[in-house]
């Protein structure tokens, strides 16, 4: 797979799996399809704006003619589709955004990929690939005692965001079985690493910590999530649409299942290692109220993406954080556009 569409590739994990592409020489072209919205950075790719592999095309997924052009023009081997609302607290404040974006958006970016794919050669058409990124959280919740989630589990999303990522992955299992067209989905855990948008979790404890500000956990800290660094995911992902199996779902976890509060713990004993403040950054540590409906836990089984394609996570969690406190640190005006709201104007042609 030489030419590869990727949609949402200037959010967090679309960035980095162009970049991973890119920098290992895996492919001859990218193209890049984004609408640019708030979690949409150009800067997260600016260090290849002149590569001639990689192509960026503003515009949204919801545009079938557009899409279907991107495919005709470049004479595309493959897509994957990044492109998503993926916060859950905006979707529980505005849930039809994500709707729109998640259901209606992957059902247009089907219908135009179904049409370009029909029109290949046979030999073109059975190396084709769709990939859908996914969430675990369309599994909805688990107890402490809860095994953890695989591709049998049923759905049973609990929140806007989970349910339209839901109504996605349905609409793409439901054109492989109608249709025969060759697709894989795959669902990960929570993800974390370089260019995150600062309203998750992890970007955003460290920016409060660096500005001296509180640092907010919801309830009393204790729900669990599993905990996959972002090149890990790409490299799954990578592998899935390498070598997976068509039809088949592909559940990708980090092996590294902590609380909300083990979490912050372990990131400000990074800062205090990498940041001294004159005193623990642990002391910024708030309480607030909790989010409606929070899922108590999420973990993922991925034994068979391990079994089948020989991939596993690399990086350990606390490695791993220390690894993203680093880039953070590194790269201080790359945070300061996001938080200042610079690349928002800059996007909007405002300044």
């Amino acid at each position: 797979m030489n030419k590869i569409l990727v949609t949402g590739g200037l959010g967090f994990i679309g960035s980095n799996f162009i970049r991973l592409l890119l920098e290992e020489e895996r492919v001859d072209r990218i193209v890049n399809l984004d609408l640019m919205t708030y979690a949409g950075n150009p800067e997260n790719l600016a260090d290849f704006e002149d590569d001639p592999r990689y192509f960026f095309v503003r515009g949204d997924i919801g545009e079938c003619e557009l899409s279907m052009g991107l495919m005709v023009e470049h004479h595309i081997d493959a897509v994957v589709n990044f492109a998503a609302e993926s916060h859950v607290d905006r979707s529980i404040d505005t849930p039809k955004p994500f709707f729109q974006t998640n259901v209606m958006g992957t059902l247009s970016l089907l219908d135009a990929t179904r049409g370009y794919w029909s029109s290949l050669p046979e030999a073109e058409r059975s190396s084709f690939r769709f990939l859908h990124v996914s969430t675990d959280e369309v599994y909805g919740s688990l107890t402490l005692d809860d095994s953890p989630f695989c591709e049998l589990n049923s759905y049973a999303p609990n929140s806007p965001y989970s349910a339209s990522k839901a109504g996605a992955d349905h609409m793409v299992r439901a054109y492989h079985h109608t249709y025969g067209f060759p697709t894989v989905t795959t669902n990960c855990s929570n993800n974390y690493g370089p260019y995150q948008f600062p309203e998750k979790l992890i970007p955003l404890m460290i920016l409060n910590a660096l500005d001296g500000k509180p640092l907010p956990i919801y309830g009393d800290g204790s729900n669990v999530r599993d905990w996959l660094f972002v090149r890990d995911h790409c490299e799954a992902i990578w592998a899935v649409l390498s070598r997976g199996r068509v039809g088949e779902t592909y559940c990708i976890g980090g092996n590294a299942e902590r609380t909300n509060l083990q979490v912050l713990d372990c990131l400000c004993t990074a800062l205090d290692e990498l940041y001294p403040a004159g005193s623990p950054h642990a002391r910024l540590k708030t309480f607030v109220k909790d989010r409606p409906g929070h899922d108590q836990r999420y973990a993922i089984d991925f034994s068979k993406i391990h079994d089948e394609l020989g991939w596993s996570p690399n990086l350990g969690f606390d490695a791993g954080i220390l690894s993203t406190v680093e880039w953070y640190l590194a790269n201080l005006p790359w945070c300061e556009a996001i938080t200042s709201g610079k690349y928002q104007r800059e996007r909007l042609g405002l300044s």
